[in-house]
């Protein structure tokens, strides 16, 4: 009798399951949202959080809080979400950083790939190969030509070890083999005015923040970083028309949540967040921001989320970057 009733109850949960997840969708969601952003307040992730906030708030039914939770790299704010419940009403809303921590730390608090969700790719980020204009090199191919004619005498600006701009520059060196000396500096803003001056000659920048430079002629842009060319600045080629064929490294703004959470929970999120980015009042905003609208399907994300933790990890054990504790 007590193997019958065993058995019965398994059939039963296996009934029930789907239900109870349905009944769970269509309650969703029950309270207020919170979209954890892991840096400060007035950065570009959390421009785009208090953009599309408001309009998933609204389709949504529920408050959508934005909570800025800074520190450690993006660490601190990705592990408040990893140990929320998953429910869906915690996101975290996160550039490639989360990416590419696995590469760069020793140890992290969570499991990037098992602790979290792919919700949607939100965004794409124009990053640009720029250059100061007194450096004798007006395309890639004679950038790459004079860095080979001078091993180790170029430099780099970067701000911040293992960052998504220091490591495109890091994987167009270990590309194309070049030595380019790194220079840190604390921020885009003493980026540029260096870069300007001419105390460093190179770097990899977001378009947002480089094209009032680009526009004025105080910086060259040699090359767009990405696989696609900027609406903004339409002449300037690829990076892999301009000489690296296949070169591929743009950034990205994404929603993700904690892992188990129902799949058709994701699916609202990720609707909603889509219907956001559309919007004229949001889609007309972006490009000024350097960005492109995307809104993948969770399966897109996740799999260009594993596949980006995989570069992330060569490039980093190529460019011989010491792991951080």
């Amino acid at each position: 009798m007590k193997l019958l009733w065993r058995f019965m109850s398994s059939i039963l949960l296996v009934v029930l399951a789907p239900n109870a997840g349905n009944a769970l969708a269509q309650s969703y969601p029950s309270k207020p949202v919170r979209i954890v952003v892991p840096f400060a307040a007035g950065g570009s992730v959390d421009a785009l959080a208090r953009l599309i906030g408001p309009k998933m708030a609204e389709a949504m039914g529920q408050p959508v809080i934005v909570e800025n939770r800074p520190g450690a790299g993006a660490i601190i704010g990705a592990d408040v979400v990893a140990k929320a419940a998953a429910d869906g009403h915690t996101m975290l809303l996160t550039p490639n950083s989360l990416a590419i921590t696995p590469a760069v730390y020793r140890k992290l608090p969570f499991d990037a790939t098992r602790d979290f969700s792919a919700v949607t790719q939100l965004i794409a980020t124009e990053l640009v190969l720029v250059a100061n204009p007194n450096l004798p090199a007006a395309s890639v191919k004679e950038l790459i030509a004079l860095a080979k004619s001078k091993p180790g005498s170029l430099n780099y600006g970067s701000t911040g070890v293992a960052n998504p701009l220091h490591l495109t520059m890091e994987l167009l060196k270990s590309t194309v083999g070049i030595d380019i000396v790194p220079i840190p500096y604390k921020g885009d803003g003493p980026l540029n005015t260096a870069l300007i001056a001419g105390e460093v000659e190179l770097a990899v920048l977001p378009l947002s923040s480089s094209q009032s430079h680009i526009r004025s002629g105080r910086l060259r842009a040699l090359g767009v970083t990405g696989s696609r060319r900027s609406a903004a600045f339409p002449d300037v080629p690829t990076v892999a028309e301009a000489g690296v064929p296949g070169f591929d490294s743009g950034s990205w703004q994404g929603l993700f949540v904690p892992a188990n959470t129902p799949r058709d929970i994701i699916q609202r999120i990720q609707v909603e967040a889509v219907k956001a980015l559309r919007m004229p009042d949001v889609r007309d905003r972006l490009p000024a921001l350097g960005q492109e609208p995307v809104g993948s399907t969770p399966d897109e994300f996740e799999a260009k989320f594993k596949a980006d933790i995989a570069k992330f990890v060569r490039i980093v054990k190529e460019a011989r970057i010491p792991l951080q504790d």
